[in-house]
């Protein structure tokens, strides 16, 4: 009985989808370069505008990009979602997921400002918690226990890799940005389970040309309001907040919608909580950063979490699941 349990799991894993988790894997890779770009923008402009230029920036190339592929070209190849036109609780749907991303970068990109990085990237990381409590309330979604064990597991590992932060945590002037780093995750845990209904109706590109949109028109009052410099008066700016929307936006979270035709939004944000591991390493590479050995074996942790949740049945979803999609 034991030995036709593993022989299930390795059967189980060997299905898994190797192109939704090669994107996801390749989405993280991008979003943990995110915070450099975040920063060389932020000596110039606001965070405000910081999150403005990447939005607009991205809709503009999703929205040709999207053009292109519904063009007489590529009809082939284009999902025969993306010819529908959203209407009543679809276009609600897709305002929604907008409204969330925008809200949710300002809170984080304003954290940033307030807190260090590494309160901010620990209380930011809680979002699997948001995303999975969010999926079992709205939608009855049920997660195995070996799922759950993996998530916790993971987050211990990212609480270890910041340990030294939670124990000098201090009462101060940093708790606002502590406070809106927690909102974002609020924002960033609901945002997946809305991409994932969207993604049962549209493909990707059409899910992001619609948030990105949305987004930059909220944040352009936003902007204006608080009286920051619109956009970046350098090249040094331009070269960021185009990297930001390019790499942190079409290919970071582009490619994490993309995965959700296959994977369960749960899983996606879990395996979300390895961007730091992504950090550190970036930081080794390109800034001589070193490398503890407290931070080698947080990395350990976290994987042995994301192996446990990777081998759970509520990692990828169902045959008829995908289908649907």
């Amino acid at each position: 009985m034991n030995a036709q349990g593993k022989l299930s799991r390795i059967q189980y894993i060997s299905s898994f989808p190797i192109d939704s988790l090669a994107a996801l894997i390749g989405s993280l890779i991008c979003l943990s370069l995110s915070p450099i770009f975040i920063r060389l923008s932020e000596l110039e402009i606001g965070p405000n505008a910081t999150a403005f230029n990447r939005f607009w920036i991205a809709a503009v190339a999703f929205g040709l990009l999207n053009s292109w592929l519904n063009g007489g070209q590529q009809k082939q190849y284009a999902e025969p979602e993306a010819h529908k036109t959203p209407l009543g609780a679809e276009t609600r749907l897709l305002i929604a997921d907008g409204l969330l991303l925008a809200m949710g970068t300002v809170c984080w990109t304003w954290s940033l400002t307030q807190t260090s990085v590494a309160n901010s990237s620990i209380i930011h990381n809680l979002i699997p918690i948001f995303a999975i409590l969010g999926g079992w309330l709205a939608f009855g979604k049920l997660f195995d226990r070996r799922f759950i064990l993996g998530m916790f597991v993971a987050i211990a590992g990212v609480m270890l890799l910041e340990i030294n932060e939670l124990f000098s945590f201090r009462i101060g002037s940093q708790i606002v940005g502590d406070l809106a780093a927690l909102v974002s995750a609020i924002f960033f845990g609901v945002h997946p389970l809305i991409a994932e209904q969207l993604r049962t109706k549209f493909n990707s590109v059409t899910i992001m040309t619609w948030s990105s949109t949305t987004s930059c028109i909220l944040l352009l009052p936003v902007t204006v309001f608080g009286k920051e410099q619109l956009f970046p008066s350098s090249l040094t700016g331009w070269f960021s907040v185009i990297a930001l929307a390019v790499v942190g936006q079409m290919l970071g979270i582009g490619l994490w919608t993309y995965c959700l035709k296959k994977i369960s939004s749960g899983f996606a944000s879990l395996v979300g909580l390895i961007v730091p591991v992504f950090s550190a390493l970036e930081g080794w590479a390109i800034l001589s950063e070193p490398i503890t050995f407290l931070a080698l074996v947080s990395f350990v942790v976290i994987l042995v979490g994301m192996y446990l949740a990777i081998s759970s049945r509520s990692a990828i979803k169902s045959p008829i699941e995908s289908a649907n999609s």
